[in-house]
């Protein structure tokens, strides 16, 4: 470790894993495992929407302290703590949601009201929102605190389009998979810019996993195909742990050390 000429923060080396195909993939099978886990912990397993959230919000704090003291990418490391995050962001807002009786309409736009505010402090102290730049820790915790709440206003989101719009767990998956696909085509034919290209396509993959998880897992009499809980998280979880193998035996999502910015 070495330290930037401005800044007593020590820089390691990337955090984050470059965005590929494999990013995208497992990033959306997390965020179905946040929505089906959380629904198994605190129903199927008669843990309660507390208890869960205790036990969860225990188990990412204890991922993130290790994934912040880590000297760079570790695969297992990173997407066991996404995972988690994905969990415990269901938990935030189903909490509010179902213990606390808020609308979901309240709570999409507080989630979005509170990313937007991160992202302006984020911006404000680094003057960058570069994934390609996660090497202090500063910057580490920026992102994961963009990452819960992307995570919280996508399960909002999600069930607000599903259930108070009333289009369906399928169809919901359908628009947000094809909003995300408009912001691809906008990047690479008409230029968006690829950073905000990327934390708009992230804070869609939130509310399409939750759409497709509550899609597998509910049963056909509430719209979904009946899969349950258990299965949707077994499946997806096993699908994960082979992606997360493959890229930690080829390294083929390692961004090379980044030069330290004042």
């Amino acid at each position: 470790m070495y330290r930037t000429e401005n800044s007593e923060i020590s820089t390691l080396l990337n955090k984050v894993p470059e965005v590929t195909i494999y990013f995208w993939i497992i990033k959306v099978l997390a965020t179905t495992v946040g929505e089906t886990a959380a629904d198994l912990l605190s129903t199927r397993l008669g843990l309660g929407l507390t208890l869960t959230s205790y036990v969860m919000s225990a188990a990412f704090i204890a991922a993130l302290i290790f994934q912040v003291r880590a000297k760079g990418y570790t695969p297992p490391l990173y997407w066991i703590t996404v995972v988690l995050i994905s969990v415990v962001g269901t938990l935030i807002s189903d909490n509010l949601v179902d213990g606390m009786g808020i609308s979901l309409m309240t709570t999409s736009i507080a989630f979005g009201l509170i990313l937007a505010t991160v992202f302006a402090l984020w911006y404000r102290s680094e003057k960058t929102l570069s994934i390609h730049t996660i090497f202090t820790t500063r910057r580490e915790l920026f992102y994961w605190a963009a990452i819960l709440f992307t995570f919280a206003m996508g399960t909002s989101a999600g069930d607000l389009m599903a259930e108070k719009f009333d289009l369906g767990y399928g169809l919901a998956a359908i628009v947000f998979a094809a909003m995300i696909g408009s912001i691809a085509l906008m990047h690479y034919f008409l230029k968006m810019d690829a950073i905000l290209a990327f934390w708009l396509a992230y804070i869609l993959t939130r509310p399409l996993g939750a759409s497709i998880g509550d899609f597998l897992a509910k049963p056909v009499i509430a719209g979904g195909l009946g899969w349950g809980t258990v299965t949707t998280s077994l499946i997806f979880l096993a699908a994960i742990l082979l992606l997360v193998v493959y890229l930690t035996t080829s390294k083929a999502d390692r961004i090379e050390q980044a030069t330290a910015e004042a």
